[in-house]
């Protein structure tokens, strides 16, 4: 197989004109800075707890670009043309990676709440009455969707009309795209309640096929793109992460989110990342491998 390129935390392989494969690395990353820390049996968890979403979405009718599993951390998928120029993809009708990421929200959390809290985003956007004071963890009264640009460097959010004009979607396919993430989520849903997790949020990514049918690409559902929390901990007024969430309120505790913010508005040199400490990589680990327990319903080991 040809090398093609190394993200985040996969690297991708050409296996033919027609199919790449995954292999996930145990790489992990946050705020887009790639830790210098890797975190044992995590390519893996991701990479079999993917399988089993898109084996749901199969099941749903929901067309995808997962093909197989070859492996415990490798996955081969149906390529599709990553087009960087985005007047160019005015012109185009179909097999392509859609340019962005979508994101579904249904609690008052993370970036989000921070957005509120700051006064970016008034409680009413989120469809909560006139004069409700906002409360953070609290449950929104419709799922909030947004989308934020996927090729740049630093992801931003962006509104629905620049959403348009940047990825070559009708406002039909946007809503077509808006309702497939949530169809998902809620089908998640029936699977996660019953397991103690509450589904926090979580972010998709899609593309169109040779015939400019939607499909959902690249990997969902896991610890690395969406939230959960332990339920029974929730009754008892406790957020207790289930993500890798547990790992960015680390660098939050430590400063560090704060120093790299502060930074980036201000236009100076980002500082970099500092690695996990050892005792960190196990519990870690441990939270990637229960994780993949409860939203399979398998044993990992």
């Amino acid at each position: 197989m040809k090398f093609l390129q190394s993200g985040k935390v996969k690297d991708v392989y050409e296996v033919n004109d027609s199919e790449l494969e995954f292999v996930f690395s145990d790489r992990i990353s946050v705020f887009d800075k790639v830790i210098p820390s890797e975190i044992p049996f995590k390519g893996e968890t991701l990479a079999r707890t993917a399988a089993h979403w898109f084996q749901l979405c199969k099941d749903l009718g929901i067309k995808t670009h997962y093909v197989r599993l070859i492996g415990p951390n490798c996955m081969r998928v149906s390529r599709v043309r990553v087009i960087h120029d985005p007047d160019g993809l005015k012109k185009e009708r179909g097999n392509y990676l859609i340019p962005l990421e979508c994101i579904a929200r249904y609690y008052l959390y993370g970036s989000l709440w921070d957005r509120v809290a700051e006064g970016e985003i008034e409680a009413m956007a989120l469809s909560f009455p006139k004069n409700h004071k906002a409360v953070q963890g609290e449950r929104l009264p419709h799922p909030f969707f947004e989308v934020t640009t996927k090729l740049e460097k630093v992801d931003r959010n962006i509104t629905e009309l620049e959403a348009l004009r940047i990825s070559g979607l009708t406002e039909a396919e946007f809503d077509e795209m808006k309702n497939m993430a949530l169809r998902i989520d809620a089908e998640m849903d029936c699977q996660l309640v019953p397991r103690g997790l509450i589904h926090v949020d979580g972010k998709k990514e899609f593309a169109f096929d040779k015939d400019r049918n939607i499909m959902i690409v690249d990997t969902f559902g896991t610890a690395d793109e969406d939230r959960f929390w332990d339920a029974a901990e929730l009754r008892q007024g406790r957020f207790v992460e289930r993500s890798k969430e547990f790992v960015r309120q680390y660098y939050r505790r430590t400063g560090y989110h704060d120093r790299l913010m502060r930074a980036r508005r201000e236009g100076r040199e980002e500082p970099p990342i500092p690695p996990l400490p050892p005792e960190m990589l196990e519990t870690v680990s441990n939270v990637y491998i229960r994780l993949f327990d409860d939203l399979t319903g398998e044993r990992f080991r």
